[in-house]
């Protein structure tokens, strides 16, 4: 994940800036609504491409790792963005609970870290240990060793 972040920090850098630029924005408070919802797609459409040809981000290559579906192949892009929306649980709900209680600093950071540990270990009670999120998209990650 970490490897991932470091290669979109590029993806996400120029897409901001082109949407700055196009925008004309002059702080950081304008537009910044439209500007999340922009890195959303941007996000996702870069996610959704590299699972949809060939199963593989630029990190999952690295670590030779491959998403695939129920049938062993890259997932279609239904699929695809299904898992891209569904793998927002990580983050989506201590960020809702951290927001409806007001939390700030180290609170809010346990809040993050406690949900982040409850939704990994849900892969330890799936018989494949998958998680959650793959296994409601119908898709698994599977290493690609010796190919």
């Amino acid at each position: 994940m970490i490897y991932e972040s470091l290669l979109l920090f590029g993806v996400l850098f120029l897409a901001g800036y082109l949407f700055s630029a196009l925008t004309q924005q002059r702080n950081a408070l304008m537009y910044r609504h439209a500007m999340q919802a922009w890195l959303f797609l941007v996000l996702g459409a870069y996610f959704v491409w590299f699972w949809c040809h060939g199963g593989q981000t630029l990190a999952m290559k690295t670590w030779k790792i491959r998403l695939v579906d129920t049938h062993g192949r890259a997932p279609s892009a239904g699929r695809a963005i299904g898992r891209y929306l569904l793998a927002w649980l990580w983050v989506l709900p201590a960020a809702a609970l951290d927001w409806a209680l007001g939390l700030t600093g180290w609170a809010s950071v346990a809040v993050l870290v406690g949900w982040l540990t409850l939704w990994a270990s849900t892969m330890r009670f799936d018989r494949d240990h998958q998680f959650l999120h793959d296994r409601l998209a119908g898709t698994r990650l599977v290493s690609v060793l010796g190919k």
